[in-house]
């Protein structure tokens, strides 16, 4: 492999690393706990009890989720048909880099004191959304930087690259800026760094900031050494005929069999995923009362593990394929769910526990990190059997499908979460419908091929 091929792999490995902490800062670990700390307070003021104040806070953060799932949905395949007609995608990452930045920053406004919630949720959601449209013209590069062998242990580093950015990241946060509530210091007993003022909680806000700095500093090797491959002039297509060509797409996965039932599969389990990051720290919240100090180290732990198992997880995918993987890890968040669903203060699984017990936390944690090994691997590989079925001049457009099978239950898994949290009165019984979208993506998994259209199962 030639230096210049290396710094291409690396430069797309680096926007996982630059990019992560908007998942694992703001939506799992600081800012979506913070969200719900805060929104809880502000609806317990208005009268409500703490139990219904809970809840309230839970369906809000969880309606902006989805309201930012559905605009994802429609416009990914969009506007990944009209990249791939103009042969240029580079021009968008650039583009929803900047809304990434402007949404970032904009949550430090959430204060506790006079929180405008409907506008945090608005800055987190241009964000979020900017996040997931610059990954799919990311991952749509994928393709034309290596040979099919590797993209197994290709796109499995770059998502432990990434994930060991976010951990770093999360660690920087805990150490030197997120304040105790109750102390008014960090991790380490430190005040807030640059002067920040604890009693308005502006080291815990500046989790937005600071991912938006992070983001610009790790974006530029990216920017300097990823080169988009140019396409023939004879192949460049108007808008319009480029989203005629993706109505062509989605009409015939009809006779695609495996790619339909890959895309139905990963739109279950992913949603599933994303109920488990998206209310991970919310459930610390409410069930277990964790601090955001204690929500973060939970976050260390996922990311640890999550790191690690995605660069063993590449080489797995790279010696057995991306399905056998896929499957491994539902099974193992399967359980992770079963566990959390059957476990609070006062008992685990039916069975009485002490007062005061540490076992529910100790069992958490360790839920945590079997959450970040297999959420990373199961990311990396589906990453993986997603090139298997497109090529390379149809990427971005496949990767939109991608993101729209991902976006388009989106509000499952939210919707199902409060409903069932509503109907028993309980917050970790309000997880369990997502077993149920596990095992819908783990069955129709039959249907797929293991090297998607490039060869027979």
């Amino acid at each position: 492999m030639t230096v210049s091929a290396r710094k291409r792999i690396w430069g797309w490995w680096f926007f996982d690393w630059a990019s992560q902490p908007y998942n694992t800062l703001l939506l799992t670990f600081i800012f979506g706990p913070y969200f719900a700390k805060v929104a809880t307070a502000e609806f317990m003021a208005a009268g409500l009890t703490e139990s219904v104040a809970k809840a309230e806070a839970q369906a809000y953060w969880g309606f902006g989720l989805s309201i930012c799932g559905i605009a994802i949905a429609i416009l990914s395949p969009i506007l990944g048909a009209i990249a791939d007609g103009s042969g240029r995608r580079m021009v968008w990452i650039w583009f929803f880099s900047l809304l990434y930045v402007v949404g970032a920053l904009g949550v430090w406004q959430l204060t506790p004191e006079a929180p405008m919630l409907a506008q945090a949720v608005f800055f987190f959601g241009i964000g979020f959304i900017a996040m997931e449209f610059a990954t799919t013209f990311t991952n749509a590069l994928m393709p034309s930087l290596v040979e099919d062998e590797k993209l197994g242990s290709v796109s499995g580093s770059g998502f432990a690259f990434g994930y060991l950015g976010g951990l770093i990241a999360l660690i920087i946060m805990l150490l030197f800026f997120a304040e105790n509530g109750d102390t008014g210091r960090t991790l380490i007993g430190l005040a807030p760094a640059f002067g920040l003022d604890p009693s308005t909680l502006e080291g815990t806000r500046f989790v937005g900031p600071f991912s938006a700095i992070w983001f610009i500093v790790f974006m530029i090797p990216f920017f300097l050494w990823v080169r988009e491959p140019k396409r023939p002039a004879g192949m460049v297509q108007r808008a319009g005929a480029a989203l005629t060509g993706l109505w062509q797409s989605i009409r015939g996965l009809t006779g695609r069999r495996s790619l339909a039932a890959y895309l139905g599969s990963s739109m279950f389990y992913r949603d599933a995923l994303n109920g488990l990051f998206g209310f991970g720290g919310v459930y610390a919240s409410g069930v277990l009362n964790w601090s955001i100090t204690q929500i973060g180290i939970f976050g260390i732990l996922g990311g640890v593990t999550a790191a690690l198992a995605s660069w063993l997880g590449g080489y797995a995918d790279q010696r057995f394929g991306p399905k056998p993987v896929i499957k491994a890890s539902i099974l193992v968040l399967i359980a992770v769910c079963c566990i959390v669903a059957g476990m609070n203060r006062e008992s685990i699984v039916g069975i009485a526990i002490a007062a005061n017990s540490a076992l529910p936390d100790v069992i958490f944690y360790v839920c945590g990190g079997l959450i970040g090994a297999a959420g990373g691997t199961i990311q990396a590989a589906s990453r993986t059997l997603m090139v298997r079925h497109t090529t390379p001049d149809r990427a971005a457009e496949a990767f939109g499908l991608f993101a729209l099978s991902g976006k388009a239950t989106s509000f499952l898994a939210p919707g199902l979460i409060a409903i069932m949290s509503t109907m028993t009165g309980s917050q970790q019984l309000g997880i369990t419908p997502l077993i149920g979208l596990f095992l819908i993506g783990l069955v129709l998994l039959v249907w797929v091929k293991p090297d998607g259209d490039r060869g027979m199962a």
